[in-house]
């Protein structure tokens, strides 16, 4: 028989991965949208063989009626504090309510549970949303697995291609770990259908520092990339409150002052994992940094 997996999140850019990674492993993948969600997107989710419900996610009861015999309930709600707290409380009752034995939430995400309260937004979200998840009678896990690798290539300014240089705040030799979305996909499709997995799972495709990337970046593209060093920790510091001070908007999910944080996180060496779960799952084929920036023909940027 198909364990049958609950989706939240399914028509966002994970949450579709996660969605085709399931189905890939025989599961039977029931996706909870919004009764506005677009249309397309909702065909799109069927044509890879999802059951979508359309429902009104603001009720427990609604959600609740739909997973029934479920084997776990998967997050991957993207938003602030209305979708990752008060949105995401509601699935979880809801799964509560209809006795699904597992839920795993939309955290995808560094590890914070050693970050300091107050010095980066979006993950404060999570962690508070934690207080409330640990206080239900349903087994959790949570799946860290660093920055997503995906990002090098677009929003996260650590690659400076027209300058050929790697910016660096801080050590040039902390490292930090990337994930590709897909393994993470499959790493997390793997973990709900898993019935003994812990609290945490720690996943990191690549382990890279700055200096690495210098490297990495002159061999792939065959130019000579240097380090860029605007200052410390302190100073980015200094730049991130100045930034959010005068920032037009308060409310957007990735203002420029909030990938300042994830970047300031990244390079004070407060999330680097001690112990990986990457063995976890033999089935899950883990991507180099390497070899992504390879198949984004980062050469030609």
């Amino acid at each position: 028989m198909k364990k049958i997996i609950i989706l939240a999140g399914a028509t966002g850019n994970l949450g579709g991965k996660i969605a085709t990674a399931l189905l890939a492993k025989g599961a039977e993948v029931r996706a909870i949208v919004r009764h506005e969600t677009d249309a397309i997107k909702i065909k799109n989710l069927e044509e890879k063989g999802v059951l979508v419900f359309r429902v009104d996610t603001s009720s427990k009861s609604e959600i609740s009626k739909h997973c029934a015999g479920a084997h776990c309930m998967v997050s991957a709600l993207a938003g602030l504090r209305e979708t990752v707290i008060d949105a995401q409380k509601v699935f979880l009752d809801a799964a509560v309510e209809a006795g699904v034995p597992r839920f795993i939430p939309s955290d995808y995400s560094s590890d914070f549970t050693n970050l300091v309260k107050g010095q980066n937004r979006n993950l404060d979200f999570r962690r508070e949303f934690h207080t409330y998840l640990d206080s239900k009678p349903i087994q959790a896990t949570t799946i860290f697995n660093g920055p997503f690798m995906d990002l090098l290539t677009t929003d996260m300014p650590l690659i400076l291609f027209k300058q050929k240089r790697i910016l660096c705040w801080g050590n040039p030799d902390q490292i930090v770990e990337f994930t590709t979305t897909f393994n993470v996909a499959d790493f997390t499709a793997e973990a709900a259908l898993d019935s003994s997995t812990p609290r945490f799972l720690r996943i990191a495709g690549d382990r890279l520092s700055c200096n690495d990337f210098v490297k990495l970046l002159s061999e792939i593209t065959n130019e000579k990339y240097k380090l860029f060093r605007p200052g410390g920790i302190g100073l980015l510091n200094t730049v991130i409150a100045l930034t959010r001070f005068f920032s037009p908007s308060k409310n957007e999910l990735y203002p420029a002052w909030q990938g300042m944080q994830y970047m300031r996180d990244m390079m004070e060496g407060r999330i680097i994992f001690q112990e990986y779960d990457n063995d976890r799952y033999s089935n899950v084929n883990w991507t180099s940094a390497k070899e992504f920036l390879i198949q984004e023909k980062i050469d030609a940027k």
